[in-house]
């Protein structure tokens, strides 16, 4: 249920109500108690996502994550870069995918439905 804004035009007095869509707007003020009161046309609530699920970038497709990653590796310090340390305190280079791999993979992937 939204909340309205109502002024009424004799005495002033601005307030809210939280009342359905479908309820009639209020013209008795609750202040002066003439039949005086407006709806106010309101710039409304924007609606706020919380919890997991709910970023714009869950739904990136997969060629956008990796040009982003690569995009903010390119500003990291060559320490700082894409390396697991080993518990021997050797460094190691992330693991690639084989360009064969990476070709099957895109042909195994389901093309879109032509748009009519």
């Amino acid at each position: 249920m939204p909340t309205y804004e109502y002024r009424c035009s004799k005495c002033g007095f601005e307030f809210e109500e939280f009342q359905p869509i479908s309820a009639q707007p209020i013209r008795k003020c609750p202040k002066c108690g003439r039949r005086a009161v407006n709806r106010l046309i309101s710039a409304g609530a924007g609606i706020l996502f919380r919890g997991s699920g709910f970023y714009e970038t869950d739904y990136r497709s997969e060629s956008y994550k990796t040009a982003a990653k690569k995009e903010s590796d390119a500003g990291k310090p060559a320490s700082e870069k894409s390396t697991a340390a080993s518990t021997d305190g050797q460094a190691k280079p992330a693991a690639a995918k084989s360009s064969a791999a990476a070709k099957s993979e895109k042909s195994s992937a389901p093309k879109p439905a032509a748009a009519k």
